[in-house]
């Protein structure tokens, strides 16, 4: 089964909260909450509710960027991008206990999150995406093949994540690169069903 982490998103249609639901639904067993433009206790009140929600799906929850918040409602972790805490000083605030994940874009970035203790990498964009601001320079399959191999030449074992605008096609050749799982918003949040879409993503053959 592929590892996907589904990333929230609001809609028209959908709350975050309502996103993470029918990802749940749909057997996702990883959820970011990212609520990047949302006050500090508007992340606490989603975090709330899905927290108990994904214990329901016996799913992992974690906060995009609150490493506090995170420590504080005991989640299971935290992701981390490139212009949050740095993944060294979240892991002295939280320990061992919580997964922490940081964002990546080349080899240097992934050895420098490796040193820092990240427990994986969230390696992207794929492709252009409008569900993030400042997006740094595209990959394509190119990209992950070129991190991978470097990641293997220098014994770095440390799971590795595909992230930004991926779609359904793209996950097979994605897969064959070595990366361990994709993370996904709007390819499911756009989708008529997203929940059937959730479990059609997660039954593609490897």
């Amino acid at each position: 089964m592929i590892s996907l982490q589904f990333i929230t998103h609001h809609t028209e249609k959908y709350s975050y909260l309502d996103s993470a639901r029918m990802a749940l639904e749909g057997g996702c067993k990883w959820i970011q909450l990212r609520m990047k433009e949302a006050p500090l206790e508007e992340v606490e009140a989603v975090a709330l509710q899905l927290k108990p929600m994904c214990k329901e799906h016996d799913a992992i929850l974690i906060l995009d960027d609150h490493v506090e918040l995170a420590q504080k409602l005991e989640v299971d972790g935290v992701h981390l991008g490139k212009t949050d805490m740095p993944v060294a000083e979240a892991r002295q605030l939280l320990g061992e206990a919580f997964i922490i994940g940081g964002t990546a874009n080349t080899f240097e970035d992934v050895e420098m999150h490796y040193r820092a203790g990240a427990d994986y990498v969230g390696i992207g964009p794929f492709r252009f995406t409008t569900t993030k601001k400042n997006l740094s320079p595209v990959l394509g399959i190119e990209g992950y093949t070129s991190i991978i191999s470097q990641m293997q030449q220098a014994g770095i074992q440390l799971p590795v994540v595909a992230i930004g605008g991926i779609t359904y096609q793209d996950i097979p050749d994605i897969m064959r690169t070595g990366v361990n799982g994709i993370a996904l918003s709007g390819t499911i949040l756009q989708a008529e069903n997203p929940v059937e879409e959730t479990t059609r993503i997660l039954s593609i053959p490897l």
